[in-house]
C-alpha cells in the first residue's frame, strides 16, 4: 500500500475503537463482537455486517404515535395528519412484515395495492411540510418533484424516472434504502387533461401514463443512455471488477404521494352530489364549502377532472387539507416548533441578536398574512417585509435584544429609528424580559404535558433542573427540544464515563452529585464543548489533593458537589484543610 495512505486497521483494532467510542457515548462498557463470529441474515446485512436498506430505517412507530409527533408541528389539518400517519405507518410495517415472511420462504402476495396517497388542498396549507416531517422522522430518503416539469422522454424538462435516481442519491447511493423511500410530486393537478384532442393535453396524458409503472412496480435503470458520466462510471467498474454492477432501483416499495390545489374540482363534486340529491347549494360558493365538498371526492370526479382511470386507480388513498384562516395562521406563529419564527430567530441570532415576538404583533402579522390569501406562505412574506429594515441595520448597532411589538409591525421605519436612537430603552428591555419568561413558562408547560414521553425516552435526563437546562439551551440556540435532550444525554454519559476512567487512571472513586452534573452540562452547553473537556479542566489538581487526603486518612472515594465544579481550587483546598483538621497525623506519624 502507498505510504501516502495510513494503514487500514485490522479487525481487532476496529473492534477496540468501536467499543471505546460506544462506551464513551452511552456511558456503559460496551464490547463490539465481530460480525464474522455471528450468523448473518443474508438479506439484512452485507459482508461487513453493516445494516443495509430497510434495516437502516429507524421505524418502530404506530399511527397514533406518528400523528402525535405531527401535532407538535402542524396546526389543524387533522384529517390529513390522521390519513398520512396511518397509511404511511401501515406501508412500512407491512414491508417489515413481508420481509419476515420472505425469510420463512413464504411467497409474496400477488396483486398487492400500494398505499399511494393523493393530497388535495390550496397552496400554503402545509402539504409538503407534512410529508417532509414524516420522512425525516422515519429516516427514509425523500425527494420532491413538480409535475409541470415532467416530460415523457426525459430529454426535455424532467423525467419521472429521474425522481427515482434522485432518491438513490438522497439515500447515499444505497440502492436498497432508496427502494424504501418517499417520492412526493406537487402540482399533480396541472397534468390533468381537459379532454381536448389537440394542444398540451396529449403531453399531460403522456405524463400520467409515464407515472403508472413507477407508481406500481418497475425497474429504473440508474445508468441512462444520455448521461455520459454514468456510462463512464459503468465502464470503469467493469474494467476493475470484470462484473456488471447492479444499477437498477425497484419501485415496488417506494411510496408515491401526490398533491395539488385542484381548482374547479369542487364544482365537479357539487354537480355529482346534486344529481344524487345531496343538498349542497348551487348558488352559495365559498372556500369553506369547496373544502367540505372536496371531502366527498370519488374516483369518478378525478376522472372527470382529467385523469386517466389507471392513474386514479394507483392513488387509492385521498386526504383533504383545509384552507388556513387568520386564527390558524396566528396559532402557527404561536407554535414553538414553527419553522417560520424559528428561522427568523436564527437569522438574527447569527448576528448575536435575540429576537422576541409580542403576542399582539403575532396576531397582527397573521391578519396581514390572511389578506395575502396564500396560506402559511403569506406569513413568510409579511414577516420578511416588516423585519427586513431591522435585519439590515441592527447588526451594525449595539442592540443585542429586539422585541417585535405591534408598533413595529405598523410602523417599521419609525420604530427602527427609535431603537437606534435609544438602544437601551428600559421599557423595551422590560418587555423583552417579560416575553422571555413567558416563553420559558410555555415551553416548560408543553414539556410537562408530554412528561410520560420524556420519562420513557430520557429517564436519566428528565428532572426539574434538567428541564430548565433544556429550555434555556433551546431558547439560546433554536435547536429542537429532542435535539437538546440528545445533547444532554451525551453530556451526561460523558460524565459517567469520566468517573469510571478516573478510577482506572488514578485509583480514586469520584461521584459528581446531581447539582454538579447539571453544572458541568450547563457549562459544556454554553461553551459548545464536551462534558469530558469540562471534567478534564476542573480536575487538573484533583489527583494531587486526593493523594494528600488518602495518605492521611485512607479515604479513596469522594462525592463531589457543585462547588467542586464552579471553584475546583477553593473546593480542594477546603477539603484538604478539613481532612488535616480531622486527621492531625498520618498513619505513619501515629506509629512513631
Amino acid at each position: 500500500m502507498s505510504e501516502d495512505f495510513p494503514k487500514f486497521p485490522d479487525q481487532e483494532e476496529l473492534e477496540k475503537e468501536l467499543s471505546e467510542y460506544l462506551s464513551k457515548k452511552y456511558g456503559y462498557r460496551i464490547k463490539v463482537i465481530s460480525p464474522m463470529m455471528m450468523p448473518q441474515a443474508k438479506d439484512s446485512q452485507d459482508k461487513t455486517g453493516s445494516p443495509s436498506g430497510v434495516d437502516k430505517i429507524k421505524f418502530d412507530m404506530k399511527p397514533e404515535e406518528l400523528e402525535s409527533y405531527l401535532n407538535q408541528y402542524v396546526i389543524e389539518q387533522n384529517e390529513a395528519k390522521s390519513v398520512l400517519a396511518t397509511k404511511i405507518c401501515t406501508h412500512y410495517n407491512r414491508i417489515k412484515f413481508q420481509r419476515r415472511k420472505a425469510r420463512s420462504g413464504t411467497e409474496p402476495l400477488v396483486g398487492r395495492i400500494k398505499n399511494n396517497i393523493l393530497l388535495i388542498g390550496p397552496t400554503g396549507v402545509g402539504k409538503t411540510y407534512l410529508v417532509k416531517l414524516i420522512a425525516q422522522k422515519l429516516g427514509v430518503p425523500f425527494v420532491k418533484g413538480d409535475a409541470t416539469k415532467f416530460s415523457e422522454t426525459g430529454y426535455v424538462g424532467g423525467d419521472v424516472e429521474d425522481l427515482v435516481r434522485e432518491l438513490f442519491v438522497d439515500a447515499g447511493e444505497d440502492i436498497e434504502l432508496a427502494e424504501h423511500g418517499i417520492i412526493y410530486i406537487d402540482e399533480i393537478d396541472k397534468i390533468a387533461s381537459s379532454h381536448n384532442i389537440l394542444g398540451p393535453d396529449v403531453s399531460r396524458t403522456g405524463v400520467q401514463r409515464a407515472l403508472l409503472k413507477p407508481m406500481e412496480e418497475t425497474e429504473v435503470d440508474l445508468k441512462v443512455p444520455h448521461d455520459p458520466i454514468s456510462q463512464l462510471q459503468a465502464i470503469e467498474h467493469f474494467r476493475k471488477t470484470g462484473k456488471r454492477e447492479r444499477q437498477t432501483v425497484n419501485t415496488r416499495n417506494i411510496l408515491f404521494i401526490m398533491s395539488g390545489a385542484f381548482n374547479g374540482l369542487a364544482e365537479i363534486v357539487r354537480k355529482r352530489l346534486q344529481r344524487q340529491g345531496i343538498g349542497f347549494g348551487a348558488t352559495i360558493q365559498s372556500k369553506e364549502e369547496d373544502a367540505k365538498l372536496s371531502r366527498f371526492v370519488k374516483a369518478e370526479d378525478l376522472i372527470s377532472y382529467g385523469f386517466e382511470s389507471e392513474f386514479v386507480g394507483r392513488l387509492p388513498v385521498v386526504a383533504t387539507l383545509d384552507p388556513l384562516e387568520v386564527e390558524h395562521l396566528y396559532q402557527i406563529l404561536k407554535n414553538p416548533n414553527n419553522p417560520i419564527i424559528l428561522g427568523k430567530k436564527e437569522d438574527f441570532r447569527c448576528y448575536g441578536i435575540d429576537i422576541k415576538f409580542e403576542d399582539e404583533a403575532l396576531r397582527l402579522l397573521a391578519e396581514k398574512a390572511g389578506e395575502e390569501k396564500t396560506g402559511a406562505r403569506g406569513l413568510v412574506s409579511v414577516i420578511e417585509k416588516v423585519l427586513l429594515p431591522f435585519e439590515k441595520s441592527l447588526p451594525s448597532s449595539k442592540v443585542r435584544s429586539f422585541v417585535v411589538t405591534r408598533q413595529v409591525v405598523l410602523d417599521p421605519q419609525g420604530e427602527l429609528k427609535s431603537i437606534l436612537t435609544h438602544p437601551d430603552d428600559p421599557d423595551r428591555n422590560r418587555i423583552y424580559e417579560l416575553i422571555l419568561e413567558e416563553e420559558k413558562r410555555g415551553i416548560r408547560e408543553m414539556m410537562l404535558k408530554r412528561k410520560k414521553h420524556y420519562i420513557e425516552n430520557y429517564p436519566l435526563v428528565f428532572s426539574s433542573e434538567r428541564i430548565d437546562l433544556v429550555v434555556d439551551h433551546h431558547l439560546r440556540t433554536g435547536l429542537s427540544i429532542e435535539t437538546v435532550f440528545d445533547e444532554i444525554i451525551l453530556q451526561y454519559n460523558q460524565i459517567k464515563v469520566f468517573e469510571t476512567d478516573y478510577f482506572e487512571k488514578y485509583g480514586f472513586k469520584i461521584h459528581f452529585n446531581e447539582e454538579a452534573v447539571n453544572e458541568i452540562i450547563e457549562e459544556a452547553l454554553i461553551r459548545d464543548t464536551s462534558a469530558t473537556a469540562v471534567c478534564l479542566e476542573i480536575s487538573t489538581d484533583y489527583s494531587h489533593g486526593f493523594k494528600l487526603i488518602a495518605d492521611r486518612s485512607g479515604q479513596m472515594e469522594f462525592f463531589l458537589p457543585k462547588g467542586a465544579v464552579i471553584h475546583p481550587d477553593a473546593f480542594m483546598d477546603a477539603l484538604i484543610r478539613e481532612n488535616f483538621r480531622r486527621y492531625p497525623q498520618s498513619p505513619s506519624e501515629t506509629e512513631k
